[in-house]
């Protein structure tokens, strides 16, 4: 694909995830353009600091017990898309509550590579004091593929 077609297909998912209302948003964008073997790095040397690898781990392990810490009304949204190939750089800020009212808006770097329409690799940097103070540390429990 063309970097101009990663590029809105970048936008789409996050246009489809950001919606305001909860009811109309839609991850499915996401988990069907991650490709089965696609990697979430974790950058950093913080708790969090992991490479999920394989969709499973990502869907699961790291989504899943992000889901257990945030409210349901989670979403990031994304405000800059630079595309060059097989890389979309996305910059985020999340807006975010967890169960205890603790704020999570989070600002995000996001590094997609692509290829063939699938994402196969996801690289994350954002503020990790920020992670650990309002979601706690990563605990190892949560894992099962991730490294």
């Amino acid at each position: 694909m063309s970097a101009s077609a990663n590029k809105k297909l970048m936008q789409d998912i996050f246009a489809a995830a950001a919606n305001p209302d909860p009811a109309a948003r839609d991850r499915g964008l996401f988990t069907t353009s991650l490709a089965d073997d696609a990697k979430w790095i974790v950058t950093g040397q913080y708790s969090w600091s992991r490479t999920f690898s394989g969709k499973e781990s990502i869907l699961n392990d790291l989504h899943g017990y992000v889901r257990t810490r945030l409210r349901d009304r989670t979403r990031t949204v994304a405000h800059r898309f630079i595309a060059d190939g097989d890389i979309v750089v996305v910059e985020a800020k999340g807006d975010n509550v967890t169960p205890e009212g603790v704020r999570y808006d989070n600002d995000y770097c996001l590094v997609f590579r692509l290829a063939d329409g699938k994402i196969k690799e996801i690289r994350e940097y954002c503020d990790s004091v920020l992670t650990e103070r309002a979601l706690g540390p990563f605990p190892q429990t949560a894992l099962s593929a991730a490294n």
